[in-house]
């Protein structure tokens, strides 16, 4: 088996990154779910017991809150592989290393 070029390791890495960029993206997709069952609850809870609906909606938009920073970690994380990479240039350096040795 040949060893890889420093164009194509540079081109691996890259799809890496897309790829880790997409499961970042469905950390959102799930937060949006669990964000749907927790109003769907206190909707529940409040119907339950109408006089308990200050501290339930209180609770609720707690959750809610810390519930949309996976969201946002996610959507950030993924703005990063895909547009920043902070990890790209070394992978550069590498790549070219290996093209010339």
């Amino acid at each position: 088996m040949e060893p890889m070029t420093g164009l194509q390791a540079l081109s691996t890495i890259i799809v890496a990154a897309q790829y880790a960029a997409a499961l970042a993206v469905f950390a959102g997709v799930i937060t949006t779910l669990g964000q749907a069952q927790i109003a769907a609850k206190a909707i529940e809870s409040i119907a339950r017991q109408p006089e308990a609906r200050g501290s339930i909606s209180t609770s609720m938009i707690i959750g809610l809150a810390m519930a949309e920073t996976n969201g946002i970690y996610g959507l950030v994380v993924s703005m990063l592989l895909l547009f920043v990479n902070p990890l790209l240039d070394r992978f550069v350096t590498i790549a070219q290393t290996l093209r010339l040795g």
